[in-house]
């Protein structure tokens, strides 16, 4: 089996969050989703939002649910196909009532970005990269830093 990842995410509206994800192209898994307590987000084959309410979350941690629209507690990066995927991921987000480029787009040429927030304020970076392209700008590294 693959490993995957299940990225919890506390929200105020499981209901109204759910549509929110849907929009940007994720599809709800009802085998692990319950109505207005948790809902299973799937975005890919190894990557999974699991949307919980507020009380859901709390019983996962003994520390109080940040207020992510008052402080960042993660950047949750998400690769795209091409630029043009990134565009239309970010729009979406914004259309669906989130907030689109909540900092400027990044293009560094082989890499390119935008950033949005959902309607809890968890902050989502889609990027693109071209991976040769990347490399060549590094003078061919290969090696991490």
């Amino acid at each position: 089996m693959a490993k995957m990842i299940f990225v919890n995410l506390p929200v105020k509206d499981v209901e109204a969050s759910i549509a929110f994800y849907q929009a940007i192209g994720a599809t709800k898994d009802e085998r692990f989703s319950q109505p207005d307590k948790a809902a299973s987000m799937q975005v890919s084959d190894t990557i999974v939002f699991m949307l919980l309410s507020h009380d859901f979350f709390a019983g996962f941690s003994p520390k109080p649910i940040a207020d992510a629209h008052q402080s960042t507690e993660v950047l949750l990066c998400l690769s795209q196909d091409s630029r043009e995927a990134v565009d239309a991921i970010t729009e979406a987000a914004a259309k669906a009532g989130g907030k689109a480029d909540i900092r400027p787009p990044q293009d560094h040429g082989f890499m390119y970005g935008r950033s949005f927030e959902d309607p809890d304020g968890h902050i989502f970076e889609p990027m693109y990269m071209d991976l040769d392209a990347a490399l060549a700008a590094m003078g061919g590294q290969t090696q991490a830093a």
